[in-house]
């Protein structure tokens, strides 16, 4: 009986424990002292109690987090939650009944709704008759619950009030509400009440005269004809208004009105003052002899017609460079204002008044002006309707001395250039300023033309790492000018990113290395200096720095053995990397060459040196430069001795010069010297003697000689050297500076004594010929017989031998 009521109390509690499994029985209860709603910023406690005494955890969101609970008593725990600031899901779990569902509470955390902002009502009349009011509000702060807001309105009638009627808002950030009334309602009164879990609001009640807040739909347009100056636009309107605005705009940014009385529902109105060749946009709206105006139309557009140019194009050249003769012209493209209409092309004349025209596409910006280094070019802008006025520039200047102080300042991304006029100057006419990337000229100029009372100009759109050239003209009138260049302007600068590609060309002992400019991308600023380094194969390094407008450098000097070279760009703010190194070689032939060139000179001189010193070479050197002497010489026959002769003819004779040697003093035979006269034809010879055929083998040379006859060598003239006698100077001033005159004494070479030769000396220093002791004068040989009659020598027999 006991084993059996044991087994029927297993079987209830395991009855009754699947039957709360199968119902999901909680193992717990929770809740919250300040509701599941709370006000964001709150603080709060949670409590969770079990259906048995166990030990009870609390977690919060999902995924769970385990929280600090209070154990309140056997089966209750708490946690108190401080300032929360969002919504949160809370649970509680118990070990004993792990099968058994946790029990959960969500609270949620917002703001109680707030008074509406921006309150307002406007009517819009969709017909005569009738129209709908509609309210719009902002809902003010976010309150992140449930907020359920409506709009109340209250509407009178002559004496009849009706309302208030409720309308449920739509939207979100604004709100908005709309009724339809009749046009006969008088007054309305509205107002909008918010609620939701946290509180009821209510906004204060706005009475409205529905005639003031009466408003017509917007109206449409429709554009009837532009001309260039002029629109004609169609307006149409559902109901009848008093007023109708047009606004048009060429940019759609800034809008211009004009302001009209409607006196017909569907009218058109003229829209005056536009320009000619613009892209213009319209719109409208309407508004009641009271109340506010409507939406604006939607937007129409259109283009006036064009107009021929009204202005001369902006023209600017440059100058030819030194191997051109052309000159290019540039222009800048005309704005909107100034074509008036699409440029079709462009024309340019040279010359005036036999003027050359070229027609030029529409989309180029310059002209090279060929052989036009003077002269006049004028140029015209073209659109459909005709060509601009001319706009002419001389490329016939005169330069004058700049006259105006020019200096030039950097900005970020700017540059200024101001001057500042000579008080002394001439008042100028205007002035025009260019500028350029470096070394871009014709791709990038720029210019600006300025007003005789300006000062100042600002260069904006600088780019930056970028090295520019700038000018200042100062015309004076249309030929007058003068200039003022300036380069190396940037306004931020770098290292140069890469190092200049050199080539050598190596000669003997030197190397001529050349480069190129870096592209301008990788100049990075203006280049100031190069720089060159020189390693040779020991790893020696030598550095030479170059001018930034050098383009080439010599390194002379260098020693046989391999060499490399490469360079380097420096800008103001720093130097940038070499570039590849290039090898070159120093060969020793290009030294043993030098040294064998040399030795082959020197070889050369020394003999000739010794040649010299042969009598016969000599003697042929000395005839061949007789041969170079002038043929007016002085004339013997005038000569001292020549006169004495003539007085004393019978006595006189050849004696030899007494000299202080222990020689005999006795007269002794004179030296005859046979002579071979050659006939030759002068006109610059004072006194000729034309001989046709040679002379006697010998002549006795004895007082009752011709004194016509004398003795001489092969040279031009011999003049007798005696102690006696000395050269008069009727001979010495008919004697050329440049002519060479030998003289030889009376009794030959063989018996010349020191006085003799002391004398020879003097006389030859005076003569301004070879020296006492030439190499020519040490073996002349003299034989024959010689009058001192004034004779000549040809020397074709010099020639002719040789």
């Amino acid at each position: 009986m006991a084993t059996m009521f044991l087994s029927w109390s297993v079987f209830i509690a395991v009855t009754v424990l699947a039957a709360q499994l199968c119902i999901g029985e909680k193992s717990c209860h929770i809740k919250s002292t300040a509701g599941s709603v709370v006000q964001l910023g709150s603080s709060f406690t949670v409590y969770c109690t079990f259906n048995c005494k166990c030990k009870g955890s609390m977690y919060c969101d999902d995924p769970t987090t385990l929280q600090t609970h209070k154990d309140v008593n056997s089966t209750t725990i708490s946690v108190d939650v401080v300032n929360i600031t969002k919504s949160r899901t809370y649970s509680c779990r118990c070990e004993c009944f792990s099968q058994l569902d946790p029990c959960g509470l969500d609270i949620l955390a917002g703001y109680p709704p707030d008074l509406p902002k921006n309150f307002k009502c406007t009517y819009e009349v969709q017909k005569n008759e009738s129209g709908v009011l509609v309210c719009t509000w902002n809902r003010g702060w976010d309150t992140y619950l449930g907020t359920r807001s409506k709009l109340r309105v209250r509407t009178v009638t002559g004496n009849h009030t009706d309302g208030p009627h409720s309308v449920s808002s739509t939207g979100t950030e604004s709100l908005s509400a709309s009724f339809a009334l009749s046009r006969s309602v008088q007054l309305i009164s509205v107002w909008v009440e918010v609620n939701n879990s946290l509180g009821f609001v209510k906004s204060s009640i706005s009475n409205y005269s529905l005639s003031d807040i009466a408003m017509p739909l917007a109206p449409g347009l429709y554009l009837q004809e532009c001309l260039s100056r002029k629109c004609l636009i169609e307006v149409k309107e559902p109901v009848e208004t008093q007023h109708v605005q047009i606004q048009y705009t060429a940019d759609q940014q800034t809008w211009t009105s004009s302001l009209n009385s409607v006196v017909q529902m569907n009218s058109s109105w003229s829209v005056s003052s536009l320009e000619p060749y613009r892209l213009y946009y319209f719109r409208a709206r309407s508004k009641f002899s009271t109340g506010i105006w409507s939406e604006w139309s939607a937007n129409i557009s259109s283009w006036t017609q064009e107009e021929a140019p009204a202005e001369e194009l902006d023209v600017w050249f440059t100058e030819p460079e030194s191997d051109s003769t052309s000159t290019t012209v540039y222009w800048k493209e005309p704005n909107m204002s100034v074509s008036r209409g699409k440029i079709i092309g462009y024309k340019v004349g040279v010359g005036r008044p036999n003027l050359r025209a070229y027609n030029i596409s529409a989309d180029a910006r310059s002209f090279s002006v060929p052989s036009c280094a003077d002269c006049e070019v004028t140029v015209w802008a073209r659109n459909s309707k005709g060509l601009s006025p001319p706009a002419r520039v001389t490329t016939r200047r005169t330069k004058v001395k700049p006259t105006a102080d020019v200096s030039v300042s950097t900005g970020n991304y700017s540059i200024t250039i101001s001057w500042r006029k000579a008080e002394t100057a001439p008042l100028p006419a205007g002035y025009v300023v260019e500028w350029y990337p470096e070394g871009r000229q014709l791709q990038e100029l720029r210019w600006v033309k300025l007003d005789k009372n300006e000062n100042q100009t600002v260069i904006s759109g600088i780019k930056a790492f970028e090295c520019y050239e700038a000018a200042v003209y100062v015309f004076y009138n249309e030929n007058s000018v003068s200039q003022t260049r300036f380069k190396g302007v940037a306004t931020l600068e770098s290292a140069p990113a890469a190092g200049p590609v050199v080539k050598d060309k190596v000669e003997g002992n030197e190397v001529k290395i050349t480069w190129t400019e870096l592209h301008w991308s990788q100049r990075r600023g203006c280049i100031s200096t190069y720089s060159i380094y020189l390693e040779d194969s020991s790893g020696h390094r030598k550095t030479y720095s170059v001018a930034s407008q050098e383009r080439t450098y010599t390194i002379k000097g260098l020693s046989p053995g391999l060499y490399s070279v490469s360079m380097s760009a420096s800008t103001s703010t720093g130097e940038g990397p070499t570039g590849e190194k290039v090898k070159f070689f120093i060969d020793q032939e290009a030294h043993s060459s030098l040294l064998l060139v040399c030795g082959i000179l020197s070889v050369i001189v020394l003999f000739l040196v010794c040649l010299c010193q042969s009598s016969a070479v000599k003697q042929r050197f000395f005839e061949f430069f007789q041969c170079f002497m002038l043929d007016v010489v002085p004339d013997p026959a005038n000569s001292k001795w020549a006169k004495e002769y003539t007085q004393d003819k019978d006595k006189m004779s050849l004696m030899p010069q007494q000299s202080n040697s222990s020689a005999s003093t006795e007269e002794e035979e004179p030296i005859l010297v046979d002579v071979e006269e050659l006939p030759k034809q002068s006109s610059a010879v004072s006194m000729q003697t034309n001989v046709s055929s040679p002379l006697p083998p010998q002549t006795d040379l004895n007082p009752g000689t011709d004194p016509a006859t004398l003795l001489y060598p092969l040279t031009t003239y011999i003049k007798s050297f005696s102690h006696d006698s000395d050269s008069s100077d009727q001979t010495q001033t008919s004697l050329d500076t440049n002519s060479t005159v030998d003289y030889i004494s009376s009794h030959g070479p063989g018996n010349l004594g020191e006085e003799d030769e002391e004398e020879e000396e003097e006389e030859f220093a005076d003569m301004n010929f070879f020296p006492s002791h030439n190499i020519f004068l040490d073996s002349l040989e003299f034989g024959g017989k010689l009058t001192l009659d004034a004779v000549k020598i040809d020397c074709s027999d010099f020639f002719q031998s040789a």
